[in-house]
């Protein structure tokens, strides 16, 4: 599989909306409205900028869009056959299972399937290297915040994954 790399800032900001679109899914995992967005939202006068305007239009888009956001990301514990080479890594898939992965993935399965039909859309959390077993406590909690929160939260957390991947795929 080759590396996918992102292109400078620059070189990003010239291109048409629909490679702007194509060439920045990656960070978000798809989720063409937003994409679309933020390629209008152009020019960009560095990247932080570029993420301070994606968590603005993250937080402003319509909520069938943001739902359309958060799901285009894996459940965590996802099918590894099933999810992006950036997600795999990320979920730690890459890396040895514990001994007890078996269980926290009959956990995070049920407890996905909980918050999803709690809230509407899949729980996304920014990993961060951490193991799976340490985002079931945090996904239990999640299920006791009110749904605006993790809404907002779960979309705080979609863009500090995309800051996380484009500092990875830079050029």
């Amino acid at each position: 599989m080759s590396r996918h790399v992102l292109p400078a800032l620059r070189e990003l900001n010239a291109l048409s909306d629909s490679d702007f679109a194509r060439t920045a899914a990656p960070l978000f995992e798809g989720a063409p409205r937003f994409l679309s967005r933020l390629a209008g939202a152009r020019p960009f006068a560095s990247l932080p900028r570029m993420f301070r305007a994606a968590r603005e239009i993250a937080r402003g888009i319509p909520p069938d869009e943001q739902v359309e956001l958060l799901n285009a990301h894996p459940r965590i514990g996802a099918d590894p056959a099933a999810i992006s080479a950036m997600s795999y890594s990320e979920q730690g898939y890459d890396r040895a299972p514990d001994q007890a992965a078996a269980e926290v993935a009959r956990e995070l399965h049920e407890l996905n399937e909980a918050y999803e039909a709690r809230f509407g859309f899949r729980y996304v959390v920014f990993v961060a290297g951490r193991p799976r077993s340490d985002i079931v406590p945090m996904l239990e909690a999640a299920l006791e915040a009110a749904r605006s929160e993790e809404l907002t939260r779960g979309l705080d957390d979609v863009i500090s994954i995309a800051e996380e991947r484009s500092r990875r795929l830079s050029a």
